[in-house]
């Protein structure tokens, strides 16, 4: 079960926080890697911001990409929610888009849209094109800003873990090739399939986008990552597995035996298996259960050895305490038999959520 060590492809420094004694033992690092700690560490996707008045206060004159890459803003915006929930893990403040605008791409975040390119890739003459304009060296030339934020995050933290983050190659390249958000992704859908060659090397290069990113975090201090895959559920399983996959570990290959991992794809029932082999082997990186499968039948699938994420529906945090109480600690029972269990959302924090039912969850995990 316990690979951290093993194959280790990126070699930390002695003053990492994996190294030096400061996460090393925290009970989220202890989780991700098919530990049992006293009490479930819990941390929530899309803490940073959202929901926080003083995310929102700190945000009201800067747009979003600018505060991703303003070392002090991102800093301050990953800690707000750690200082405010009392969570057992930071997870850095970013975009899954910003390794391509650091890589010279032109992208926009439309408000109430997403992420807008200005020239779609739909071709494999655009393919070629997009390669050879934005090579991913010109990406690891420019991520000075990440690395400094995440070291402001660290001198911080304490014991307290930093969640790198990176998207995956699959929804990278989904945002791309249909130029914004989409309902079906039928453009990349349809480009995976007329041409599989561009395909494959327009994943190749968003998984070296996505890796280099991972990268970086780890080296400034980040305890663990996520790779997080918000269109994978729109994919047949013989499609992410042919198709999606490779690139999935690939992205994660730079880090991954360095420091603990996080699958996570939206809507991925059906691929759940294939999620938790993209580390090469059952337990090798954690899997993130969204709020559609129930926990114990997730693990029970991944033949109960992979430690896993999740999977409170968001929708619970409406309901009257009692209500969400009863559903925490559900979660809580059914995680009982992997290997290691972090509590989560089944996906991100909603905009319109109560911050003191986020800590209220906090608290219940902690008790």
């Amino acid at each position: 079960m316990n690979t951290h060590t093993e194959n280790a492809s990126l070699v930390l420094s002695n003053e990492h926080p994996l190294n030096d004694g400061r996460t090393a033992a925290s009970p989220l690092v202890r989780a991700l890697r098919g530990d049992r700690p006293d009490r479930p560490p819990v941390w929530f996707m899309r803490q940073a911001g959202r929901s926080l008045p003083e995310y929102r206060a700190l945000r009201a004159e800067t747009p979003m990409l600018e505060a991703c890459l303003t070392p002090e803003l991102a800093a301050e915006i990953t800690l707000q929610p750690v200082r405010r929930h009392g969570v057992d893990a930071a997870v850095f403040f970013s975009d899954i888009v910003v390794p391509m605008l650091l890589a010279g791409l032109d992208v926009e975040l439309v408000a109430g849209r997403g992420p807008v390119f200005a020239t779609p890739v739909r071709t494999a003459a655009d393919v070629a094109r997009v390669r050879a304009e934005h090579p991913v060296e010109r990406l690891r030339e420019r991520l000075g800003p990440i690395s400094e934020a995440v070291g402001q995050c660290i001198a911080e933290l304490g014991g307290t873990p930093l969640i790198g983050f990176a998207g995956a190659p699959f929804t990278i390249a989904a945002y791309l090739v249909e130029g914004g958000p989409s309902r079906d992704h039928l453009r990349a859908r349809s480009l995976m399939h007329s041409d599989p060659e561009a395909w494959r090397d327009l994943l190749a290069w968003t998984a070296e986008l996505s890796g280099a990113f991972l990268v970086a975090q780890v080296e400034a201090g980040a305890s663990a990552v996520q790779l997080f895959d918000s269109w994978a559920g729109s994919l047949s399983l013989a499609d992410y597995r042919e198709r999606v996959a490779p690139a999935s570990r690939a992205a994660l290959a730079p880090v991954l035996g360095s420091v603990p991992a996080i699958h996570f794809a939206v809507g991925s029932g059906h691929l759940l298996e294939e999620i938790a082999l993209v580390g090469g082997e059952p337990g090798a990186v954690a899997v993130g259960v969204d709020w559609r499968t129930p926990l114990d039948e997730a693990i029970a699938r991944l033949g109960n050895r992979t430690p896993v994420q999740g999977n409170i529906d968001p929708a619970f945090l409406d309901a009257p305490p009692a209500v969400l109480e009863a559903h925490v600690r559900d979660v809580i029972a059914r995680g009982a038999s992997a290997p290691g269990h972090v509590l989560n959302l089944g996906h991100g924090v909603p905009p319109t959520a109560d911050p003191t039912v986020l800590t209220r969850i906090v608290e219940l995990a902690h008790a």
